[in-house]
């Protein structure tokens, strides 16, 4: 069976929305923390800052570790790329020790009269020679279909926990 096209950058290859009872700088807090927003992610089993980096800035790198289904796991080095409070938060993904470019993911949050609404939006970008990899690896060959359920699973996780959060979080 051959390989589904996969759209690659700069065409997205999965996005989907969210309004959230809460501001734009809490749901960044969140958004923008690695560690904690892999509490929230459908994939991501953990994160940790890595070079001694403790908050979110541009250039900074984090450890993301991954799973699908019981037994595939797998981590990747992130760099962010954008980290503004309240507006966007994203970073660029690669395959560990090879640093093999592999996605590119992006939270834009934007004022909405109830809160503001959260947008995360996915880009493939591993080169075609390593997709074989990039589908042994997690298990998953529609990539972009996963990509969008995971995408309406973690949107859907981040509003449960930012309109449950204490009253700093909520408008």
């Amino acid at each position: 069976m051959p390989l589904p096209r996969l759209p690659r950058h700069p065409e997205p290859s999965a996005t989907g929305s969210v309004t959230v009872r809460a501001t734009p700088e809490a749901a960044y807090g969140v958004i923008g923390d690695p560690p904690a927003m892999a509490g929230l992610a459908a994939e991501a089993t953990g994160a940790r800052w890595l070079d001694g980096a403790t908050r979110a800035a541009v250039g900074v790198r984090f450890r993301g570790y991954n799973r699908s289904g019981a037994l595939r796991r797998w981590s990747t080095d992130c760099r962010i790329t954008d980290a503004e409070p309240g507006r966007r938060f994203a970073f660029e993904v690669t395959a560990t020790p090879l640093r093999i470019p592999i996605s590119r993911w992006q939270y834009d949050i934007e004022p909405a009269p109830e809160g503001c609404t959260v947008t995360e939006t996915s880009w493939l970008r591993a080169p075609a020679w390593f997709l074989p990899f990039a589908v042994l690896i997690p298990g998953i060959l529609d990539r972009p279909g996963a990509n969008h359920e995971h995408i309406g699973q973690t949107l859907h996780r981040l509003k449960a926990h930012l309109e449950t959060a204490p009253a700093t979080g909520a408008r």
